[in-house]
C-alpha cells in the first residue's frame, strides 16, 4: 500500500510553460491527501527559491521537503536530515568559477548567491524559472560558510573533466545549462530515505514522480518510479510508469491509475 508520495517540482509538479501547478494536480494531491497519503518535495531547488507551490502550501498538503537533491530535507522547522560539501571542494570551485569566468550559484542553509553571472544566469533563473532575486557575491565571502549545493553553468564535456577535482562531491543535471553538485551520498534517494525513516515507512511504501536526469535514482529506488510524460528517454527508462506531461494532468492521471484516488 503505497503511503508516501515524492515529487519533483519543476516540469513535474510545475508546468515549464505556465510556471503554475495545473489544477488537476492541486485537486489529485489533495483527495491522495485526504486519504492519509503522505506528500513530500523532492527538489533540486533550495528552499529559498521554492517559490511555485503556494497552491499546495495554502492548503497544508506539503509534510516534508527534500531540497538541494537531498543535501537538506526538512519537515516543518525540524532539520531531518543536513550535510554540507567539504569545504575543500568549494573552495576548488569557487576558484575554477573565476579562473575559467564561468557562472557559479552557491547556496547554504538559508541564502543563495552567484558568482561571474552572465546574461545566462539572467535568461535561466530570473526568467525562465522565476526565480526573483539571485544576490551576486564574492568567492572569498561564499566559501567561509558551508555550502549545500553548487551549481556551476558548464557544458557537459566540461562536467566531466571538473567532477574529479572535486573528490567529496557527485553531480546531477536536470537543466541544459548547469549541473547540480551536492557531498557526494546526497541524492533524491537518500532523502526519501531519511524522509520515510522520520515517518516509519518502508520503501515498498513510496511513489516517485520525476522528469529530470536527477529524479532518476529516486525512480529506481521508490517502490513505484513514475515519469512523466515530458521526461527525457533516460528517465522514462528507470521508471515503472510513465505518464501524461505535467500540462496533460499527468499526476492526476497516474494517481487514478494506481487507484490512488
Amino acid at each position: 500500500m503505497i503511503k508516501a508520495l515524492f515529487f519533483d517540482i519543476d516540469g513535474t509538479l510545475v508546468s515549464f510553460r505556465t510556471h503554475v501547478i495545473p489544477p488537476s494536480t492541486v485537486q489529485s494531491i489533495a483527495a491522495a491527501h485526504a486519504r492519509g497519503i503522505k506528500i513530500f518535495i523532492a527538489t533540486g531547488r533550495p528552499n529559498v527559491i521554492i517559490n511555485n507551490l503556494s497552491e499546495l502550501q495554502t492548503r497544508h498538503l506539503i509534510d516534508g521537503y527534500i531540497t538541494m537533491n537531498g543535501a537538506y530535507c526538512f519537515v516543518g522547522n525540524e532539520i531531518v536530515y543536513k550535510r554540507a560539501i567539504p569545504a575543500a571542494d568549494v573552495h576548488t570551485l569557487a576558484h575554477l568559477s573565476v579562473a575559467e569566468q564561468f557562472p557559479c550559484i552557491f547556496v547554504g542553509e538559508h541564502d543563495i548567491c552567484v558568482n561571474q553571472a552572465d546574461n545566462q544566469v539572467q535568461q535561466v533563473f530570473l526568467e525562465y524559472l522565476k526565480v526573483t532575486s539571485l544576490p551576486v557575491r564574492d568567492p572569498a565571502s561564499i566559501v567561509s560558510q558551508p555550502v549545500f549545493q553548487m551549481s556551476p553553468f558548464v557544458t557537459v564535456d566540461r562536467e566531466r573533466e571538473m567532477m574529479p577535482q572535486l573528490n567529496g562531491c557527485e553531480s546531477n543535471r536536470w537543466f541544459p545549462a548547469f549541473v547540480d553538485i551536492t557531498a557526494r551520498g546526497n541524492t533524491k534517494q537518500h532523502g526519501i530515505g531519511e524522509m520515510i525513516r522520520r515517518f516509519g515507512f518502508s520503501p515498498d511504501e513510496t511513489m516517485a514522480f520525476g522528469d529530470g536526469g536527477n529524479d532518476i535514482g529516486m525512480l529506481r529506488y521508490a517502490h513505484v518510479g513514475i515519469a512523466m510524460g515530458n521526461a527525457r528517454d533516460e528517465v522514462k527508462q528507470a521508471a515503472d510508469y510513465v505518464t501524461d506531461s505535467v500540462d496533460d494532468d499527468g499526476i492526476a492521471k497516474a494517481l487514478k491509475h494506481f487507484e490512488l484516488i
